[in-house]
């Protein structure tokens, strides 16, 4: 048995779940999320939880048993309190505006990088080199906080660039030579 796929799901107060044969509806105060498990896992509502388990014992359940309690668990998570990935963005002129929903990046390039959130998505500024991507959906929150980062990845000479807040940029030394170097 999966020890993560066993747990219970305790669904709190204001959290309203629906399931409809693989389809479950988790709907609270951030907002509605709806997904549509495997036929391979069932999953049921008991009281105040939801339970998770498999249709058989075969290699395929066992694999998908954790993983769809652990989404399940997101979605009750991110319809109650959300989540966020909070970005930095570093280097000479590189900064973040929002006009609107809109998030407009000045990233060294010719021209700004504008991004047009997805639904359930938003973009919220602290200072013009601090972001924070939040919504209900962590799948959602991580791939648009991954697009960001990729615009400009940071170097590893001068950490020019996104990053996340978190990360370590390792750093290298460079070229040893060009000092003192004599044509």
């Amino acid at each position: 048995m999966s020890r993560i796929g066993k747990l219970p799901i305790a669904v709190p107060a204001g959290v309203d779940v629906k399931v409809s044969g693989q389809s479950v509806t988790v709907k609270g105060p951030k907002g509605s999320l709806t997904r549509t498990f495997h036929d391979k896992v069932k999953v049921e509502r008991d009281g105040a939880r939801l339970l998770v388990g498999r249709a058989d014992e075969s290699q395929g359940s066992r694999a998908l048993h954790g993983l769809s309690r652990t989404l399940l668990a997101n979605m009750v998570i991110g319809v109650t309190t959300g989540y966020a990935k909070d970005l930095e963005i570093s280097g000479t002129g590189y900064r973040g505006a929002l006009s609107g929903k809109k998030l407009n990046l000045s990233l060294g390039f010719s021209h700004p990088v504008e991004i047009d959130p997805p639904e359930g998505i938003s973009f919220a500024l602290e200072t013009p080199v601090k972001l924070r991507v939040a919504g209900t959906d962590k799948e959602l929150v991580g791939e648009i906080a991954a697009r960001i980062r990729r615009l400009r990845v940071p170097d590893p000479y001068k950490a020019k660039g996104i990053k996340y807040a978190n990360e370590v940029i390792r750093r290298k030394a460079g070229k040893a030579g060009k000092v003192g170097a004599k044509s």
